[in-house]
């Protein structure tokens, strides 16, 4: 069984952000609370709502927490807001949605966390991502570093699903190079790993090969040349395709060995992935050895007649990718010591709901490998 939920409204294009405070009014807000980053203050403030309160929040720095959460959610409670906008990376977006279902709802976060368990939203909500990665747009996804045990956990629910998203790629082309490559490479894992994933869907393989072929294809010229309004736009429309995957189908191995970088060292959601995504491939390709030739295919490569051969490619594609992007390989690169390994790897298996759609079972052993290729 698949069931996809997809926005009330999505606006995809160059300069599309402009139609926004249009579209914003004709919800007849009083009261609008925006989460966004500093950065981004004066293209909020450029905004006319027209007499409409407007509040901006720009406390969100890194992948939010359950203290972040409760922070932001003191100011949205005292302001009480009929909308809230999200503008900006995967982090704003995912707390954005989070307040919009947690405002007026008498659930304890605690009772939400998983999957189908928030009950509903009464607050509308306009998600704008700066970034090509997350996806968060458009998913029914947020994610959030429980201090408490250290844990990255789940909140998944069609609420979670933005009733307005606009994607302007234009708004990303300030985004530096690092960072382009980072949530790039993410955007293409979520394809991936939806594609080669144990409860893949025909309907969802095409957003996922479509979004494997445009990432591939133009990530390396947006990463290098900035200002390409085309790559970027291409790029854009990839990640959007692969946010579209994650709620009927989701990521698998990849995102679950790469949790406890982001929780435990904090390094950045993308390169996370990046780190692990060619040893996870070359771990799963004798289970799906026909799907990840279609992958090596997306990505640009000839397909030999042996399968196999054209699914190691695809490896090799990937590799390539990270080198001409300029981001770090391997664990050791980013300062990851190797005697961390087996708690990585014990952290890891704690991440149930992706692990059961990896292609290949994975066992604490293999993680253990996974992790030792990387860090050469």
């Amino acid at each position: 069984m698949m069931t996809i939920y997809f926005p009330g409204k999505l606006v995809f294009g160059n300069g599309v952000i402009g139609g926004l405070v249009e579209e914003v009014l004709r919800l007849a807000p009083q009261r609008v609370f925006v989460l966004t980053i500093e950065p981004l203050v004066d293209l909020v403030r450029s905004f006319d709502f027209e007499g409409i309160s407007v509040t901006i929040y720009t406390g969100i720095v890194a992948e939010p927490s359950y203290e972040d959460f409760y922070e932001v959610m003191r100011d949205a409670e005292a302001f009480d807001p009929d909308v809230i906008i999200g503008i900006g990376g995967g982090s704003v977006l995912d707390l954005a949605k989070m307040v919009a279902a947690q405002l007026g709802n008498e659930q304890g976060l605690d009772q939400w966390v998983g999957i189908g368990l928030l009950k509903g939203r009464a607050r509308k909500l306009v998600c704008v991502p700066t970034t090509s990665g997350t996806g968060s747009e458009v998913s029914p996804n947020a994610i959030l570093v429980d201090g408490r045990d250290n844990q990255k956990k789940g909140f998944i629910s069609p609420f979670l699903v933005p009733d307005i998203v606009y994607v302007d790629p234009l708004l990303t082309v300030s985004v530096p190079p690092a960072i382009t490559a980072a949530t790039g490479l993410d955007a293409l894992t979520h394809c991936l790993e939806a594609y080669t994933n144990k409860f893949a869907q025909p309907f969802i393989d095409m957003y996922a090969f479509e979004g494997m072929r445009l990432i591939a294809a133009n990530l390396v010229r947006a990463v290098k040349q900035g200002d390409d309004g085309e790559a970027r736009s291409q790029v854009a429309m990839g990640s959007l395709l692969g946010g579209f995957c994650l709620g009927p189908v989701n990521t698998a191995a990849v995102h679950a060995l790469s949790y406890p970088l982001g929780s435990s060292y904090h390094l950045p959601h993308g390169l996370s992935n990046a780190l692990l995504l060619p040893y996870v491939m070359a771990f799963n390709i004798p289970a799906a050895v026909d799907r990840y030739a279609d992958v090596a295919v997306a990505l640009g490569c000839d397909r030999d007649g042996d399968a196999m051969a054209t699914a190691l490619k695809g490896v090799e594609k990937i590799r390539q990718l990270i080198r001409e992007c300029g981001i770090p390989a391997t664990l050791r690169e980013v300062g990851i010591a190797q005697e961390a390994i087996p708690g990585m790897a014990a952290d890891a298996m704690k991440i149930v709901r992706l692990l059961k759609n990896n292609p290949r079972p994975v066992g604490l052993e293999d993680a253990i490998g996974i992790y030792k290729s990387a860090y050469e």
